[in-house]
């Protein structure tokens, strides 16, 4: 662990100092210290590399904002094996593993080796448009095949494998894996699934009929959802972050990473505290 990547949610107007105040703390303990362009520019630093060649210049990566920031640093880390440490810049977050004020602890154990790891599983999703693939995409949260604001309800085909699943009118789609499923998918009526499994989760989006129901099936498998409807105003959204527009017959397929994202585990509280604290389970 001698050099630690950073990137930050450099549009908060904190990022400077938390920064700044983390590259000198890292340097006074001996180690090198890499941004991305957007943090360094916020820092004034040089040496700074774009956000794609990051993780193969460093060891491990901070990253600095909240669930958004993580997820976004997660589609360029990938299946690398560079172990990110997410540290929430508000409130305790689902996906970043500590607070500001827990930041300089957790480094000091993990510079003593007294740290877990967490694997999590992602996904890769291809849209296929007339028999050519015109997009990829990697995923840690979830695909989302949506419609806009004012277009009617749409058709989806949906296949598991080679099985035929089910052709059915909703809003949408979501395609999670287990970290995404306290997301989009949970807002949908879908199942909290421990996020170190190895499951896709397969939710429609307020489907017209009530038996319809969330399903979750092995990672083993690949799941296909083929847009059915004429209506021009449905897109793909990958992980809330990056849309691309979908046609009547472009197929989305979705199937499992070749390798998981590693991510430094809290050392200060366990997963079902961070569910308990989110979703206020047992107030009133």
């Amino acid at each position: 662990m001698k050099c630690a990547g950073i990137i930050a949610k450099h549009t908060d107007p904190r990022a400077e100092s938390i920064v700044s105040d983390l590259c000198r703390w890292l340097e006074d303990h001996g180690k090198s210290v890499i941004l991305d362009r957007e943090t360094a520019a916020v820092v004034g630093r040089t040496g700074a590399v774009v956000r794609s060649k990051l993780p193969e210049q460093c060891d491990f990566l901070i990253v600095i904002g909240g669930d958004g920031t993580l997820l976004s640093a997660a589609r360029v880390v990938g299946t690398t094996g560079k172990p990110i440490l997410g540290v929430n810049m508000g409130s305790l977050g689902f996906m970043t593993a500590v607070t500001l004020d827990e930041l300089y602890p957790a480094l000091e154990r993990i510079f003593r080796y007294d740290f877990d790891y967490e694997d999590r599983m992602m996904l890769v999703a291809h849209v296929h448009r007339l028999g050519e693939r015109v997009a990829n995409y990697t995923v840690l949260n979830d695909v989302v095949i949506n419609k806009g604001a004012l277009a009617k309800i749409i058709d989806i085909k949906a296949t598991v494998g080679d099985v035929y699943l089910s052709t059915f009118k909703a809003d949408g789609l979501i395609i999670s894996t287990p970290t995404g499923s306290t997301g989009y998918s949970l807002a949908a009526q879908g199942p909290i699934i421990y996020p170190t499994m190895n499951n896709i989760l397969i939710t429609p989006i307020c489907p017209h009929t009530l038996t319809f129901r969330p399903l979750v099936v092995p990672a083993s498998q690949v799941v296909c959802a083929e847009l059915c409807s004429s209506e021009t105003d449905v897109f793909l959204t990958i992980d809330g972050q990056v849309g691309f527009g979908l046609r009547q017959g472009d197929m989305v397929e979705v199937k499992k990473a070749d390798g998981p994202l590693r991510f430094f585990r809290s050392p200060f509280r366990d997963y079902f505290t961070v569910l308990r604290t989110k979703l206020k389970w047992g107030e009133r």
